[in-house]
């Protein structure tokens, strides 16, 4: 796992119903044990404490520790910069105790005169895996305090050794850190603890993948993702539209190539239309088609496409020649199952519901949602791609991983919220997304906001509504 997941999991874990106290609380628990596992009971402890959630784990760390031992706790700080809300109730407690020395040390005049001669164990509890660069002081003093005492005392690191990557770092016996080592840590001795994460954190989409997804790049009007949709027919004009509404609320810019004839039942400037010739795309708009791809950041294809021969040749042939991340929905996915050698070398997404995952694949997906999620991710392996089946728990894959999303109601069985899906991924493409985590968010804020129409409207409602309602599910995931 990387640094980021870890973020991810603590807020995904928070929607769960697993407060960030309940995890302080554990990971705190879990350094005091490992110290007394290693280096028994009665030892004289020095930790050292940061302002931020790091140093929050000493506290609690310091509260254990004290049962059986004698602790001093060093605030290297002011008490008045302790960030988070469980940073600042542990250190509260700890203020009551009686049985823990406390020293502040703002200064680091005052830092360089510490003797810690005595101390059998130093907790290194000063920074934690979101610094960046060199330690500023007072902590920069404190770590070089620290590293006076190397091979006199022993010295555990909570997460990590604080300072680094950087030359300047805690010469820590070892860290203790937390549910699952970290792909990024290398050159020190861990120990792991659990800190009483679920196993569906591992697979659960959450609001905390929605967060890292939906960052802004740009301030310049194009720089937040183009979007390309190629959809439409005689036959529908609503799909293509309900996707470019859904995508025009995550990137700057939607443009929606559609037939002439579906295109002039559409009125809404906050999309470009591109219309080419006649009823339904052939192969003779190929080449216009790929010009327009050339500029976007991403593209979509199938929405009402319909599914007359010379359009699924269309359709596979544009696929064929696509360099740009693609999402293949509706009828395109029909127009590629006869040939999915199409895709080979592709990004893509394909977003199947049950039946057009048996029209691609010749299985139907059955059983429960991991059964499912084992077919998904054998499938992706195979095509080399990343597919999202739909259904009451929506199953992600990229062949490797494999995600699955709860978001969502019955309401939703009601015609346009696939295309409000297939815009929302494409639209995370568009953003700069690799495909895995577009199409797991997209899944999620889909049913998020269909699950917020429905607390407004109960469980009838049109796709419209939903693509409407994207913003307020984007509000949600980012004040969350």
């Amino acid at each position: 796992m990387r640094i980021e997941d870890v973020y991810i999991w603590d807020i995904n874990a928070k929607w769960l119903g697993i407060s960030p106290f309940q995890l302080m609380e554990n990971a705190g628990a879990g350094v005091a044990r490992t110290i007394e596992e290693k280096f028994g009971k009665g030892l004289k402890v020095a930790v050292f404490s940061g302002t931020g959630n790091n140093g929050g784990d000493g506290f609690v760390a310091a509260r254990h520790l004290s049962f059986e031992n004698d602790v001093t706790l060093f605030l290297i700080g002011d008490e008045a910069k302790i960030r988070s809300e469980e940073a600042k109730h542990n250190w509260e407690i700890l203020k009551g105790l009686d049985f823990v020395r406390i020293k502040i040390l703002k200064d680091s005049t005052y830092i360089k005169a510490l003797d810690l001669s005595g101390f059998d164990v130093i907790v290194d509890a000063l920074l934690g895996a979101g610094t960046k660069g060199e330690p500023r002081e007072p902590i920069r003093s404190a770590i070089e305090k620290i590293n006076e005492y190397a091979g006199k005392a022993k010295i555990v690191s909570v997460d990590l050794p604080s300072g680094y990557p950087s030359a300047v770092r805690v010469k820590a016996d070892f860290a203790v850190t937390f549910q699952w080592d970290k792909e990024e840590y290398d050159g020190f001795e861990r120990v792991v603890v659990k800190i009483g994460y679920p196993k569906e954190l591992y697979h659960l989409v959450g609001p905390g993948d929605a967060k890292f997804a939906l960052r802004k790049k740009g301030e310049h009007k194009g720089q937040n993702g183009r979007l390309l949709i190629i959809g439409g027919s005689e036959d529908y004009f609503g799909a293509p539209y309900l996707a470019a509404k859904a995508a025009s609320y995550l990137v700057d810019l939607v443009y929606l190539v559609m037939p002439e004839y579906p295109a002039k039942r559409i009125a809404d400037p906050d999309i470009i239309l591109r219309p080419v010739e006649g009823k339904n795309f052939t192969k003779e708009h190929l080449e216009e088609v790929l010009a327009l791809a050339e500029k976007s950041d991403a593209v979509i294809i199938g929405p009402g496409i319909g599914l007359r021969e010379e359009t699924k040749e269309f359709v596979r042939e544009f696929v064929k020649r696509c360099e740009k991340p693609l999402v293949i929905d509706a009828d395109g996915l029909k127009g590629i199952a006869e040939d999915l050698s199409v895709l080979k070398g592709k990004t893509f997404v394909l977003t199947p519901h049950g039946g057009e995952f048996k029209v691609l694949f010749g299985v139907k997906p059955e059983g429960s949602f991991q059964e499912k999620a084992e077919l998904v991710r054998a499938k992706a392996r195979e095509i080399g791609g990343v597919i999202l089946l739909k259904g009451a728990y929506d199953v992600i894959s990229d062949g490797k991983t494999w995600k699955y999303n709860r978001t969502g109601n019955r309401g939703m069985t009601t015609g346009g919220t696939g295309d409000v899906l297939a815009g929302l991924v494409g639209a995370l493409l568009a953003l700069g997304n690799e495909p895995l985590r577009a199409a797991s968010v997209g899944a999620f804020i889909n049913g998020l906001a269909g699950d917020m129409v429905k607390d407004e409207l109960g469980e009838n409602f049109t796709a419209l509504e939903v693509a409407k309602k994207v913003p307020h599910a984007v509000k949600w995931v980012v004040e969350f």
